[in-house]
């Protein structure tokens, strides 16, 4: 009876230390999975910010290579532009002044020729070549003109579309300069999540070893047995009723005569 009593005990002891423990496992394996989903899910995304930085930063390599093509590109223009516009100038000065000597020349020889009397034929001026001339220098100053103002509206239009174009790179580095800023900040913060949940992840499967391996102590002393509780106790009762019956037998021989 003092060793059923024992086993009563041993087993309300099994069944809540049992009960306590599976229980502390099950939230210690719910803490681990817990952890290392936040662990992968973190590292998943601080790879993807890390490869979208190093996009950026290609783009950002690109654009300033782009940027400088444009401004070799806008200089070698303008340089060109200015020469240009030097000569077409100079030459324009050049028909003018010529224009303008030929208009003096032939008008005051159309002067003289009517204030004075003739002059021999190889001493006139030819007054109708003269016309034919300036009719000439009149054309050719007119296309002159007319090609620098076309080099001078194509030197503003380049001017413009390179001034716009520049700004625009400016707006889009900028931009992506900052993204890579953010991406890098939230990356790290990201890196230094994993580093800690990491660390808890190691404490928490630390405890977990610890509380499975008490748990096999007790499956080894609670269940591991090579009779069930409930078995073992109806056996000691019957044992218990035998030793009783026969305790009263040998109580009856003991009195008989």
């Amino acid at each position: 009876e003092d060793q059923m009593g024992s086993e009563a005990q041993e087993k309300a002891y099994c069944d809540e230390e049992m009960s306590k423990t599976e229980a502390k496992k099950s939230d210690l394996e719910a803490t681990v999975a817990k952890q290392t989903n936040k662990i992968d899910t973190s590292t998943a995304r601080s790879s993807e910010l890390k490869e979208q930085v190093t996009v950026l930063q290609e783009e950002l390599a690109s654009l300033a290579k782009e940027q400088q093509s444009m401004d070799e590109v806008r200089k070698g223009a303008h340089a060109t532009f200015v020469d240009e516009k030097a000569t077409l100038e100079k030459g324009l000065a050049g028909i003018r002044k010529a224009t303008q000597i030929l208009q003096d020349y032939f008008g005051a020889s159309a002067a003289s020729f009517i204030q004075q009397p003739a002059a021999p034929a190889g001493h006139q001026a030819d007054s109708g070549a003269g016309g034919s001339i300036l009719s000439i220098l009149e054309v050719c100053e007119s296309d002159m003109a007319g090609e620098l103002v076309q080099v001078q509206t194509q030197e503003e239009d380049e001017a413009t579309a390179y001034e716009e174009t520049t700004q625009s790179n400016k707006m889009t580095v900028a931009a992506k300069v900052q993204d890579v800023k953010y991406k890098r900040q939230e990356a790290a913060g990201l890196d230094k999540t994993i580093t800690e949940v990491s660390n808890d992840r190691a404490t928490t499967s630390s405890e977990l070893y610890a509380v499975s391996t008490y748990l096999t102590k007790l499956q080894g002393r609670c269940v591991a047995k090579p009779q069930p509780y409930e078995e073992r106790k109806k056996a000691r009762e019957a044992e218990i009723q035998g030793l009783k019956e026969r305790s009263e037998e040998h109580t009856s021989e003991l009195q008989s005569p």
